[in-house]
């Protein structure tokens, strides 16, 4: 009666009786964490490309538009409007009877809040404030968002201002968000995270390209070659 087989396999190879070597196999356990990291990197690289299939296009497009601006340009938009907020909340400090070394800031008895967020709602204006710069007889405000801008001009002593709101399309909004430029915090981490998802997805990808024994050097190689093409480019090419 024949013994069973071992599930353990040798490290070393071992002479058969005819003399010859018999052939070296991997450790079922070597095997087993081989499978499981083909696994995972297959499952990672097909839901990390869907979860962030959305951001690849809406990256890759707008490098389109980025490189080809004069492809997709479009003419601003320009508004203006007058109008007065309470006076109180602007009011220039009365001076002192007493002359002192120091002038006091200017800005510190401006409520920046309640005049920002009353332009807000009064001119229905987009984006983040900018810069709010204060003197003795006038505050400007500044607002910025991903392609708009508004520019409030507001007499101290009157509490009268003037805005002037610009606004340049489709095509420079999403121009700014893929630059990141006056998209705010959220954005910002979006960007992170999406560069994160693509380095995943590529790394899991070229992981699985050495799991397939006849794509393997085929993939690496062409690899190279691109890496090698852009390369080239940039040293060569790019001024």
């Amino acid at each position: 009666m024949s013994n069973p087989k071992s599930n353990v396999v040798p490290d070393r190879t071992e002479p058969e009786a005819n003399g010859e070597p018999a052939a070296v196999t991997k450790p079922k356990h070597r095997r087993k964490l081989s499978v499981r990291v083909a696994a995972l990197s297959r499952w990672l690289h097909i839901y990390l490309s869907m979860f962030a299939l959305f951001v690849l296009l809406f990256f890759s497009v707008t490098g389109v538009t980025l490189n080809h601006t004069d492809w997709f340009s479009e003419a601003a938009k320009t508004s203006e409007a007058e109008g007065k907020l309470e006076v109180r909340w602007v009011k220039p400090p009365k001076p002192t009877a007493m002359p002192s070394e120091s002038s006091p800031d200017p800005g510190l008895s401006v409520a920046k809040f309640e005049v920002v967020e009353f332009l807000r709602n009064a001119h229905a204006i987009r984006g983040a404030v900018a810069d709010f710069m204060t003197d003795d007889r006038e505050c400007v405000v500044v607002f910025k968002g991903p392609g708009h801008s508004a520019d409030a001009f507001i007499d101290r002593e009157t509490g009268k201002y003037r805005l002037t709101q610009t606004s340049h399309g489709l095509i420079a909004i999403i121009n700014d968000l893929h630059k990141g430029r006056d998209t705010g915090t959220a954005w910002s981490i979006v960007i992170d995270v999406s560069a994160i998802l693509m380095i995943l997805a590529s790394l899991t990808g070229l992981i699985l390209l050495f799991y397939i024994k006849r794509r393997r050097v085929s993939g690496i190689v062409t690899a190279i070659i691109g890496t090698v093409i852009v390369v080239v480019i940039v040293y060569f090419l790019v001024p």
